[in-house]
């Protein structure tokens, strides 16, 4: 069996919901867990200060007139999907389904990719990938909500707090 990618359906404005709503009832109705496992529309939080001193909070689609759809890609589960009112079709060249590469499915924040983090604050670590490979230093900080870590590192004889990725970083081991 095929394994699943992200796709994207386009959508007459203003029916995203809509849309993504009939594609889960379809998928329930018609048991086709097996070829549609997700649908999504990206969002964020938007705070608005009204004129009285109010606030208001609300979530703003990221890609009007989308739906991101997690499926097996076959002739039944393509169907299912161009079918649903108000889906005009895949996003792709000539109308053919494209799936998202791994860097656009991270960046639309479809999946989130965890890191497993051998090291903490005081910490000594090796750079083990970017432009500073083979650089040593003192782990300062650790943000792995933003994937970020600051390292104290030796660089011409100079301290200098730089930022890292979490992956570029591995603690040097305790061995002598």
């Amino acid at each position: 069996m095929e394994e699943a990618k992200w796709y994207v359906a386009h959508t007459f404005s203003g029916y995203e919901n809509k849309v993504a709503s009939n594609i889960i009832t379809v998928v329930e109705n018609r048991n086709l867990h097996d070829l549609i496992y997700e649908v999504a529309i990206p969002t964020e939080t938007v705070k608005e200060l009204k004129s009285d001193g109010t606030e208001k909070e609300y979530q703003r689609k990221l890609m009007p007139g989308y739906v991101f759809i997690k499926m097996v890609m076959t002739d039944e589960s393509w169907y299912v999907v161009r079918n649903i009112r108000g889906c005009t079709g895949f996003v792709g060249p000539d109308g053919e389904p494209q799936p998202l590469t791994d860097e656009e499915v991270i960046s639309n924040n479809l999946e989130h990719v965890s890191v497993k983090v051998e090291y903490e604050q005081g910490d000594l670590v090796n750079v083990v990938d970017g432009p500073l490979v083979g650089f040593s230093g003192t782990v300062q900080s650790i943000d792995i909500e933003n994937n970020s870590v600051q390292v104290l590192v030796s660089m011409f004889g100079r301290e200098t707090n730089v930022e890292f990725e979490l992956d570029q970083l591995e603690k040097v081991s305790d061995q002598y």
